[in-house]
């Protein structure tokens, strides 16, 4: 399975880089002031983070639908350290889930948390390489 992004530079003017991807969307990017940016939008490595979080949250919904579980929300909450020298790569990041529907057992919510981490996320699996990850899950009852 291959994929593929096209990323183009806004000009001189900044850092501003647009992201074209395979599927169809646009996505932007910016760095901050001290670097030559405008703050124009996120930096690429919260991208990463954000993507990452996208990724696990993707599978703990999927799992726990799948499972006929009456689950409303998920939400999960990135924190990450990076790496003071170069290559500025995450070093440690905790996953903070928040799940909420009715009646869901907790084993399954974390289950379903593990199987995401363990075998599903392409994303914490690369990250898993340079971070010690971390999860955490609170369950609300709707």
């Amino acid at each position: 399975m291959s994929m593929e992004c096209t990323i183009d530079w806004g000009g001189p003017e900044g850092m501003l880089f647009v992201a074209r991807t395979g599927s169809g969307h646009v996505a932007t990017m910016d760095g901050a002031p001290d670097g030559g940016g405008n703050n124009l939008a996120p930096r690429p490595m919260e991208m990463v983070l954000a993507g990452t979080g996208g990724c696990a949250a993707y599978d703990v919904v999927l799992i726990l639908k799948r499972g006929r579980h009456a689950i409303s929300n998920c939400q999960v909450k990135l924190t990450a350290e990076r790496a003071d020298a170069d290559p500025k790569v995450f070093t440690k990041i905790h996953f903070a889930f928040q799940v909420s529907g009715k009646n869901l057992p907790v084993a399954a919510v974390e289950r379903a948390v593990q199987l995401s981490h363990e075998k599903y996320c392409s994303a914490s699996a690369m990250l898993a390489k340079t971070a010690d990850i971390t999860h955490s899950v609170t369950i609300i009852d709707t």
